[in-house]
């Protein structure tokens, strides 16, 4: 870890009415992470999930510890 690490600020999100979820496309397999209201099913998109890292620090950015389902 450097001098100059950056700090991961925790963002905070409506637990009792969003799920995170991953929406990813048929086509051509894009996935792009968010929040789906429960009681509507919108979603709200917030992050390209490019890789295995976009998908941790998305997790991380969020304090997300359990597995997030995948929606087509």
């Amino acid at each position: 870890m450097g001098l100059f690490a950056k700090k991961t600020i925790v963002q905070t999100y409506d637990k009792e009415n969003m799920k995170p979820v991953i929406k990813a496309s048929i086509c051509n397999g894009e996935q792009i992470a968010g929040f789906k209201d429960i009681h509507t099913g919108k979603i709200e998109e917030v992050m390209l999930i490019k890789n295995l890292a976009d998908l941790e620090k998305f997790k991380t950015m969020y304090g997300i510890n359990e597995e997030i389902t995948k929606e087509y």
